[in-house]
């Protein structure tokens, strides 16, 4: 079991999905990078960020905030967050950072004393699955020049954009890769 691959009946060979440190976003630094490249497509279970890292390889940030309810109810959001990376990693474009947030129609529902527990029982693996690959595709559809109807318009976006020749590097957002 410690290997990459390992078999799978004659003649298959499945590659193991980890989720190792080297496919994680740790620092403040690394979020900040991929949040001010503002990549973003949301739906109304997630909302993605999304900039290149010169990594090589797809990393994950996640974050949840308080506003989602209590330490164990952000610790589930967060597990499921984490799984649909880990199971579709091998399917999304690599050498892209991805940070995954909770949207704020389903924090709200999350928090609310009365529906709160029954949203989050509601929450399966599947819809968290489906909207972060449906995200994903949206973040990469060029046909869509505005992927969130939050985003500034595109003459206020270029300013907030750095130039076209910068490198990810240059945005700290791949150290430690």
């Amino acid at each position: 079991m410690g290997t990459a691959n390992h078999a799978r009946g004659p003649g298959k060979t499945v590659s193991r999905l980890t989720f190792s440190k080297s496919k994680r976003l740790t620092s403040n630094r690394q979020f900040k990078a991929v949040l001010d490249r503002r990549r973003r497509a949301a739906d109304r279970t997630l909302t993605l960020y999304v900039a290149e890292n010169g990594c090589g390889h797809p990393r994950l940030g996640v974050s949840v905030g308080r506003s989602c309810g209590n330490a164990v109810t952000r610790n589930r959001l967060k597990r499921l967050l984490r799984e649909a990376f880990r199971r579709n990693q091998d399917q999304i474009p690599p050498a892209f950072d991805y940070v995954l947030m909770i949207s704020g129609s389903l924090a709200r529902q999350l928090k609310d004393p009365k529906n709160g527990k029954q949203a989050l029982g509601a929450l399966t693996f599947q819809q968290v699955q489906l909207s972060f690959m449906a995200l994903v595709a949206a973040a990469f559809d060029v046909r869509r020049p505005n992927h969130d109807r939050r985003d500034p318009p595109p003459a206020q976006q270029d300013q907030a954009d750095p130039p076209e020749t910068a490198t990810p590097a240059d945005h700290g957002d791949n150290d430690k890769c």
